[in-house]
Order: structure tokens, then sequence, then C-alpha cells
């Protein structure tokens, strides 16, 4: 009996999961195994595993905290389930980007950098002190010049003023600086210049109290005034200033003016002479921070001295594990803020390899996101040893490389949205073989190579491509085709086709970064079908389309056309509550008068594409459908929506351009087996269509089935950057034997993930 009560704790019970589109689900997740979680995309796996279980376990530490402490964390309100228990503590390790702090490096994220400034502090000669003396985000270590940023801005004056104009004329251009406004009568009435006075013909001295005079105060009239220098000024006001927070027409602003050049003094490198000038074998801390993290594993593991031995010890272990997860490219001085998804998720990974904690339970969504067949084998290896340890892993994966590993399975469907969050299949890889689900019937599905390529129609030159690890890289991309360019992270992909085909004319880029908006952006706002929808249902009513929008006269007054209210309960952590007054729909009670056929506007909008084309036809919603979102609610915010999801909408947009050529970033992202089918599809019909698509992709299916493939390698970072093979995949599978070959020629024979 005693046992019988023991095993229930070896099990996470979930009972009447109701989250999002959850439809009422129970299940148990054995504990200290590797489950991974499947499905179509909208399925409901992410609010089962993210929403549901890691939501509670998190909400659950949090309230452990004094009321004070919570006060400073995020707010998390309880998850719609029926009983959770025997949760363990959750770390979520997902695919948002990290933060764009400037001081934020691979180095600082991983504490790599922190271990390279002790060993530097206690065998670097000369020694200068402690480990602080090398950091450059303290004083004693950072550049004066810079201040630790590693480069200076530089302000283009011409993109301030116009100095064929006088200041009465308007000869200020910068934002906020108009004619009579009150920053130009503090320049016009200084009585420094004449503001009748062209710019141009200002003597050397009023040019340079025009611009760089520092704050000063002077009298005018019967007020006293500080009086600053135009670049004084706009250096204070814009460009020291968090870029985050500013306004649309500012940043716009700052593009223009603002350019960033490495610093003069140290060199880009951050740090003040002293701690350039302390070295290990010959190196600074600086050089060995701007090295590929491969090399410099290979330079840690040859220092010898026994006093740091333990140190050296724990920085190799990091460092090859960054390695073995395919981030060896990497420098430890590249900024956090330019790491795609995929390398921010790897990057936080690395942190829990060489924790002491046991029994937790890691959550990764997507781990294998933009990671080679070669680096997929090292990525599970990595999966299996923190299991091993002692812990639970929950993965959301579509990848079968890594379903084959899961010791179990969870299979939600059977379709997306309100076709999904049910319990298709709980339990052991043979059994969802077996099971006849969407995803066990795919599991061991392979896409064919073509039986005849098609043909190129003419070619875009690329010459010469030296960007980041290309190696002086020509190749001649052929148009009218299907172009897949594959390689391993790293290898230079992104590097050769983004840096060289962006922004050429009929050039359209669907790529991986995020999509702009708020809780208030939704499919229908941002593909613009709100407009002519509005449009209808005014003329149906007699009516100002105004009404219909949610963000203008027809909202809600109570919840500012939300549907939610926010309370903030001070010291307690706030909470977000359906409006009382709108039941939740955003708009007045008015407007929810006023119908087309038979629906009012937030009917409308709770439908998904598939519904609402049928309601009301228009070639976005079939764009949408052919994109595969057709499960997308038209009011859904964009803030909810996966990253494969947001770059197929902007696929979608895409294809209402008068571009001629795709430029796709990793288009798979997020698909379920089943979806690359009509992915293939897609882009089938975008090419028999007469345009040319070009895909930078890891999946198999999407090599086998390209017309022409470019590889390159042969393997990431500096031993990346060439082209190792162009031609037919059928020519890749006979003739190459790059990492690209092996692993398609396997999958093509029908060989195991």
């Amino acid at each position: 009996m005693e046992r019988a009560a023991a095993d229930t704790h070896d099990v996470i019970e979930v009972r009447g999961a109701r989250e999002n589109n959850l439809k009422d689900i129970s299940l148990d997740i054995p504990k200290r195994r590797l489950t991974v979680f499947t499905g179509v995309s909208g399925s409901g796996k992410s609010s089962l595993v993210f929403g549901t279980i890691a939501a509670e376990s998190q909400r659950l530490i949090n309230e452990t905290y004094t009321a004070f402490l919570q006060s400073f964390m995020p707010s998390i309100g309880r998850p719609d389930v029926d009983a959770l228990d025997n949760l363990s503590a959750a770390i979520v390790v997902d695919q948002e980007r990290m933060g764009a702090n400037s001081r934020s490096t691979v180095g600082t994220a991983t504490d790599t950098h922190t271990m390279l400034r002790i060993i530097f502090s206690r065998i670097g000669t000369p020694h200068i002190g402690t480990s602080g003396a090398f950091s450059f985000n303290l004083a004693e270590g950072m550049c004066p010049a810079c201040e630790g940023l590693g480069r200076v801005s530089d302000i283009d004056v011409d993109e301030l003023v116009d100095r064929s104009l006088s200041l009465n004329e308007g000869a200020i251009t910068a934002p906020n600086f108009a004619v009579d406004s009150w920053y130009w009568r503090v320049m016009a009435e200084s009585g420094l210049f004449d503001p009748d006075v062209k710019l141009k013909d200002f003597t050397p001295r009023q040019w340079d109290d025009f611009l760089n005079k520092p704050n000063t105060k002077l009298k005018i009239g019967s007020h006293n005034i500080n009086y600053e220098g135009l670049l004084v000024k706009v250096r204070r006001l814009y460009v020291d200033k968090d870029r985050g927070t500013k306004q649309a027409h500012i940043k716009a602003f700052l593009e223009r003016a603002v350019k960033f050049a490495p610093c003069h003094e140290c060199g880009g490198t951050r740090l003040n002479q002293a701690a350039l000038s302390s070295r290990i074998n010959g190196y600074n801390i600086a050089e060995c921070a701007a090295m590929q993290i491969s090399d410099l594993a290979e330079f840690i593991r040859a220092i010898t001295d026994a006093g740091v031995a333990p140190m050296v010890a724990t920085l190799s272990h990091t460092l090859d594990s960054l390695v073995e997860i395919g981030l060896g490219y990497l420098s430890l001085d590249r900024e956090s803020g330019t790491l795609s998804g995929g390398e921010a998720q790897r990057v936080k990974m690395v942190r829990h390899l060489g924790s002491s904690l046991t029994d937790v339970t890691y959550v990764f969504d997507e781990p294998t996101v933009g990671l080679h067949p070669h680096d997929i084998e090292r990525m599970n290896n990595l999966l299996l040893r923190l299991r091993d340890k002692g812990n639970t892993i929950l993965v959301v994966e579509h990848k079968p490389e890594t379903i084959q590993i899961a010791d179990h399975v969870v299979d939600l469907g059977p379709g997306a949205g309100s076709d999904g969050g049910q319990l298709c299949y709980n339990g052991d890889l043979a059994g969802l073989r077996a099971s006849g689900t969407l995803t066990g019937r795919h599991l061991d599905h392979r896409a064919r190579l073509r039986g005849q390529v098609r043909q190129a129609t003419g070619h875009l030159p690329i010459r010469g491509a030296g960007l980041h690890n290309l190696k002086d890289v020509s190749v001649d991309v052929p148009l009218g085709v299907l172009t897949v360019v594959t390689g391993v992270a790293g290898s230079g992909k992104s590097s050769l086709i983004h840096g060289s085909l962006s922004g050429r004319r009929d050039v359209a880029v669907v790529d991986q970064s995020a999509i702009r908006g708020s809780r208030r952006s939704n499919p229908a706002t941002y593909t613009g079908l709100l407009d002519p929808l509005r449009t209808a249902f005014a003329k149906a009513n007699g009516v100002k389309a105004a009404l219909f929008s949610a963000n203008s006269e027809g909202a809600c007054p109570t919840c500012k056309g939300i549907g939610l209210i926010y309370t903030d309960l001070a010291m307690m952590a706030g909470v977000a509550s359906v409006c009382e007054e709108c039941d939740g729909k955003r708009f007045t009670a008015e407007v929810l008068t006023y119908k087309l056929n038979g629906r009012d506007i937030s009917e409308v909008l709770d439908m998904p594409v598939a519904e609402a084309a049928a309601f009301f036809p228009h070639p976005i919603l079939d764009r949408l459908t052919d994109v595969g979102l057709s499960y997308l609610g038209l009011g859904q915010p964009l803030t909810t929506l996966s990253g494969g999801e947001r770059q197929r909408l902007k696929l979608a947009i895409q294809m209402a351009e008068k571009a001629t050529t795709y430029v796709l970033d990793e288009p798979t992202t997020g698909l379920h087996l089943a979806d690359v089918d009509q992915l293939l599809a897609l882009l089938d019909r975008l090419v028999d269509a007469g345009n040319s698509v070009i895909v930078i992709e890891h999946h198999q299916a999407v090599m086998a089935h390209a017309d022409w493939i470019i590889d390159l390698g042969p393997g990431a970072g500096s031993d990346g950057g060439r082209i190792v093979f162009t031609g037919t995949p059928h020519s890749l599978i006979a003739d190459s034997d790059t990492l690209t070959a092996r692993h398609l020629r396997s999958y093509v024979d029908g060989g195991t993930f």
C-alpha cells in the first residue's frame, strides 16, 4: 500500500485543463523522464505545457515570496485547470530573444566571461588587479571614452540642420525644434548669433557655440535660461536615453542621424588600456573574447597553471557544452540581442547543464529550431543528459529526430484552434506509431525527390560576398525555381542570402524578426482586413465606419476596447479580468446592435480564418489559409502567436505585393510534419505562378523537394563561409559527401532519424 502511494508522486497529475483551447483534458506525465508534446500548430501544446504546467509551478513559487517582493515580479494568473498535483520547480528555456542591452554578450549571459576574468586576474601578466579590472561593465575595467560599449555615436550634423537657411527660416530640422517652439526660442534668442543669418554664414566661433557649447546659464530679457549647443541637447534628449521608449518619429530620426563607429581609444574592445595590457600566452582578454568559442576552448585547455586549474576545468566544460550544442561558431563578445531565437534558447540551456539542481522540471520550446540534422543529434544528447541527472524534461517539438528519443509522448489535436485541445494520444513511442493519429501517421513519412526538376529561367548573381564569415563567395542563384540554401548553423546561409539579396528590387524577404504590435493588434488589423470589414458594416447599417474599430469611436469606454480590465493591486500581483461592461466583446452596446448578415462585429472577430472566409470572402483570407493559418482567430492578439505563425502571417501579406522573388528564412519553424507537406505545396504554387523562391532551411523534406540546392560549410564560423555544393538534390546525394549530403541520403533512403 505504501508503494502505491509513493508511485503517485512519480507523475505530474493534470486534471481538467481548459486554458485557451484545451477541452477539459486530464493526463499523467511521468517525472524524471523526457516527454515530448506533439500536434499541429494551434493544437494546444503550448497552452498545456507553458500556459498550464509551467505557469502554475512559477505562480506557486512566486507565492512563497513576501508581498513586497511579489510586487516586482511579473503577474501570473492561475491557469484554468481543476487540479495540478506533484509539480516540481519549473525552469522555462524558451525562444524569446535575449534583451537588446548592448552590455549583454554571450560571455556575460553564460558567465563564461566572468570565469575568464578571474583567470586573467590570477595569472595574467602584468598583474593589474581583481577580476573587476577586466570587466567592461565596471568603472575599473571599462574604456573611459566609450564607457564600456565598444562604440561611440557620431551625429550627422546635416541630418539636424539645413545650412542654407537661417534659424528664423527653420534651419533646425531635428524633432521638436520647429520655429517658435521652446527649444527653438532658446537657440534663436540666446544672443550668441543672429537668427536671420544663414547657418553657412556663421563665424567659426558662432558655429561652435551653436553646436557644442556646454550647458550655460544665459539671461534673455528678464528670464534666466539654460543654453546648450544643438549637438549637446540632441545627444542628451534623444541619443543617451533608452531607445525602446522612444516614439516612432524619434526612432526614425535617430536611424538617419546617428552613426556608430568603433571606439578609437579601445578599438571596440570595450576595455581600458590596463586591462588590454595583461596577457596569457600572448593574448589579452579582449582577443580571447573575440575568438570563435571552439578556438577559445583549445586556448583555455592549454593553460597549465595549477593555481587556476579548477576554474580552467569549469570554463572548459562550459565552452565544450557551447560547442556541443552547435554554438561553437559564436564568440563571447557577440551581443546577446543579435542572437536568433534558436541561438538564444541554446545559450540559456548551457547555464543549466552545469547546474547542481536535480528533480527540476525543464520546459523547452522547439529546441531544434535553426539546427541542421547534424546538430540535432547533439541537442538530443544534451536533453538526455539533463534527464539522466534526475530531472523532468518537457519538450514541445515537431522534429521526428527528437520525438524518437522520447520516453513518453503526448499528442494533442486532432486539429488546430477550436478543432484542437483534445488528448489524441498519451504513451510510449511504439504506441504513437500504431495510434493512427496525424502525428503517428507522419512520423516515418518521407518527402520524395522530384522526378524532374524545374529549369531556371535566369540567375541572380552574387559576387565576392564577404559579410561575417563568408570567404569571398560568388554564386548564381537560379530564378524561376525552388532553391534551398542549407548548411550547419553558423555556416553563413543568412549572411549570404540576406546580406546579398535583401533590398534588391522585386525581392520580398520574409524573415524571423518579430511582428511589431501591442495587445490591440490582431490578424484583422495587421493584414488590413479590418478596413473593408468596417466599411461593409458601415454600409449595411448606414453609420460611420469608425464605430467598428475597438481602437476608435466604437470602443467600450470602460476597458478602452481591450476587453479586459487590468487592476493594479499595489504590493500584490496585478490581475486581468473580463470587462463587465462589454463582457469582453470590446465594443459599446450600440455598436453590437449593428449586424452584417446576421452577425455583429465582435462575433466576426471571434471567427477563425476558415469560417471568416465563408462569411466575408476576401483574398487575404485565402492567402492565410494557403500558409496554414486557417485556425487563427481574426481578433486573436498578435502577442499570442508563435514565431512560426508570425512568419507565415507575414508571408501571407507579402504574397499580395508585387515581388517576383521570395526569400523565406526557415519557414518550417513551428510546423507539424503534416503541415510541412502543405507548405511545400504552397511553395510549388508560388514557383508555378512564375515566381522565384529561395528558402533558407534545414528540414530534409524541403531539401528533397527543391529544384536546386546551395550548401554552405563545411563547418560553422571560421570553418564555414564557403560554397561546398551547388546542384540538384539528386546530385547532392549521388556525388557529394558534405554533412548535408550524408543526412539527406539517409533521409531519402528511409534510414532512422
